[in-house]
């Protein structure tokens, strides 16, 4: 029996240190890149921050046909004879407030890697899930109208058209964690609805 056991100690040392090379692999494996920690943060942020980028792609694809609209009922005011002047400002207006939200929002999709709805998409089915947009038929027979008819029935359909474009941006915050969605749908909630209130003012006195 000559020290023996020292050669006992060496292999159990062996395996040991195996043991231990082969826990520390897999631990590394683990924390090269999967953090425990950052995989259950993920996995509980992913939901609603997808959920919230998801409602602002839907926000500005509706919106932009939806300021679109209004930019084209805009022109019909513009190019008309006989229109009032109260509605040649507002149409004035509203050309100039949208179409630059137009091109904001078509960047914002672009960054995002979504599609930016088409210029000239006035598909029906689409346009008419959305809160105040007009069809064919209105549109056709607004383009019809002239004089003091036109002005009322501009005012009327814009007063709809604006509620419709409030109601979205309403909508949006609620979902959204952007901070320039919200800031932008603060500001449409803020321009149209006082639009409304001058549009409705218009149309008191031919109402009466």
């Amino acid at each position: 029996m000559k020290w023996t056991s020292p050669s006992a100690l060496v292999t159990g040392a062996v395996v040991v240190a195996l043991t231990l090379s082969a826990c520390g692999d897999d631990d590394n494996g683990h924390g090269s890149g999967h953090s425990p920690g950052m995989d259950g943060m993920s996995s509980s942020a992913t939901p609603s921050t997808a959920a919230g980028r998801q409602g602002d792609i839907s926000f500005a694809q509706q919106m932009i046909p939806h300021h679109r609209q209004a930019v084209q009922m805009a022109d019909m005011a513009l190019g008309k004879q006989g229109v009032s002047a109260d509605v040649t400002r507002l149409a004035t207006d509203i050309k100039k407030a949208q179409d630059p939200e137009i091109t904001k929002m078509s960047g914002w999709l672009r960054s995002w890697g979504a599609a930016v709805p088409s210029a000239g998409s006035h598909a029906g089915h689409d346009m008419s899930g959305m809160p105040g947009m007009m069809s064919e038929q209105d549109m056709s027979g607004l383009e019809k109208a002239s004089g003091s008819t036109f002005d009322r029935m501009w005012l009327t359909m814009m007063i709809k058209h604006h509620q419709g474009a409030v109601t979205m941006a309403t909508d949006v915050k609620k979902t959204t964690s952007n901070p320039q969605v919200t800031s932008l749908a603060n500001a449409i909630i803020k321009g149209q609805n006082a639009e409304i209130r001058t549009m409705q003012g218009l149309l008191k006195p031919s109402s009466s």
